[in-house]
């Protein structure tokens, strides 16, 4: 049997003969992620929950013998050209465009250099050197789509955010996303072999706003590092390691400032509290821990500008992003976590928090109702009017022991999304993923 497949492993890459035996995991991925870099800070940029996920998920399928090689853009100068980033997952840099001044939305002039840059790399490798594609986003996905093919491997594709269903849930003023992604997306979705959805809901969404073929399509959960965010010191010493006051009622924004995530709707939540009760002012502090992204690039000022405007800039902090061991801090330290977006893949951030032991208060979009389980967890809100979130924040004022008993329970209900349970799942997407296309060549090639 070595025999045989070392004789198919000879074979020229695009020949289909080369597939893997019956039920065996990889064990060499190509991990696509153009837009953005693993090694990136999340929460400022386009670095975010993509990047903690496929950072999170690479180290674990190592962890359980999938060695993965994760290309991304080269985007400063004097990059090495290859990064361990742990045991067993590599980070390529490849060289496309300019280092500085491009927009995400730029980046599709730059596919086929990047496709290059990733064929050069493989070029050095023996046929059959990767099992299987990984692509993350609809970028990476169109030179995930012709990696697969050139090489003879299964394209697995995870969405993350969809066109479609962005633009059927736009704050206002925000920009569209264009029909040239649309189409790309649609294009990947009848090209991958299988795709990846964060909840039930994205899955019927793939079905109904692309025809994915729901048979092609798994849900997997991602996951929390349960060892890094977790309740261990909770609220007293996290606010005195930042320097916040110990009897403050603390509403927390962390992730990327832009309208899609809609901090805006948290500060006018607060300026509708403070109306209502100006005793509050003297022990309510609002961080917003975060960096500029996407179309919130356009206002860079925009969000101090509100908060003088509604007369609340002395109760609102704004903090840059921060690493992963102080973000948990931050979540230790507030009272409730506010996620008031209007549209989350899953909201990584929101499983984060909880997982510290903080409650969050969230729009009831995408995989929000997934990530929080509603009058136990946290709360969640229909829409995105401010006085709604006033009303919960009200609560967390008045009721001291609200936020350490739906803490306690978050801490237990995040407990089931451990990144080792998705890196799992996963591998049997892979597989997966390895016998449709095996079923799918042998009846082109008869």
């Amino acid at each position: 049997m070595s025999q045989y497949v070392s004789r198919l492993q000879r074979r020229s890459p695009a020949t289909p003969s080369r597939l893997w035996l019956p039920h065996r995991r990889p064990r060499r991925v190509a991990m696509l992620s153009v837009h953005t870099s693993p090694l990136h800070q999340p929460g400022t940029g386009d670095a975010g929950g993509m990047n903690v996920y496929i950072v999170e998920l690479a180290q674990r399928l190592a962890a359980i013998n999938i060695e993965v090689e994760i290309f991304t853009r080269a985007t400063t100068g004097g990059l090495p050209p290859t990064v361990e980033m742990a045991p067993g997952v590599l980070v390529r840099h490849v060289d496309a465009g300019p280092y500085e001044g491009l927009n995400k939305e730029d980046l599709p002039a730059q596919l086929c250099a990047f496709t290059h840059g990733v064929m050069q790399a493989w070029a050095g490798h023996r046929p059959g050197y990767y099992d299987l594609v990984h692509s993350h986003y609809w970028l990476s996905g169109h030179v995930g789509w012709l990696a697969a093919q050139r090489w003879g491997a299964p394209l697995v594709h995870a969405m993350h955010t969809m066109a479609k269903v962005k633009n059927a849930n736009l704050a206002d003023g925000d920009t569209p996303e264009p029909a040239a992604r649309v189409i790309g997306e649609t294009q990947i979705v009848a090209a991958a072999d299988r795709l990846i959805a964060n909840t039930a809901e994205e899955r019927e969404e793939l079905v109904r706003h692309y025809a994915a073929d729901p048979a092609k399509v798994a849900v997997v959960h991602p996951g929390v590092n349960l060892e890094r965010f977790r309740p261990a010191g909770r609220t007293a010493a996290a606010r005195a390691r930042l320097g916040l006051p110990q009897d403050a009622l603390i509403p927390l924004f962390a992730g990327r400032i832009q309208p899609l995530k809609a901090p805006d709707v948290l500060l006018r939540a607060v300026a509708v509290l403070l109306d209502e009760r100006p005793d509050l002012r003297s022990r309510i502090l609002v961080p917003v821990v975060g960096g500029l992204s996407g179309s919130g690039l356009a206002k860079p000022e925009g969000l101090q500008k509100l908060a003088s405007r509604l007369g609340i800039a002395d109760v609102v902090r704004f903090q840059p992003p921060v690493g992963q061991e102080q973000l948990a801090d931050w979540f230790r330290a507030a009272s409730v976590l506010v996620m008031p977006s209007y549209s989350e893949s899953f909201g990584l951030v929101a499983i984060e928090a909880q997982a510290a032991g903080t409650p969050v208060l969230a729009a009831a979009v995408g995989g929000l109702p997934v990530a929080v389980a509603d009058g136990r967890t946290g709360f969640l809100v229909q829409g995105h009017e401010p006085a709604a979130y006033a009303r919960v924040l009200r609560d967390f004022a008045d009721e001291p022991t609200l936020t350490p008993r739906m803490g306690e329970a978050a801490a237990r209900h995040a407990q089931s999304f451990g990144w080792d349970t998705a890196a799992a799942a996963t591998a049997d997407v892979y597989v997966a993923a390895a016998q449709s296309y095996r079923r799918r060549v042998r009846s082109l090639h008869g």
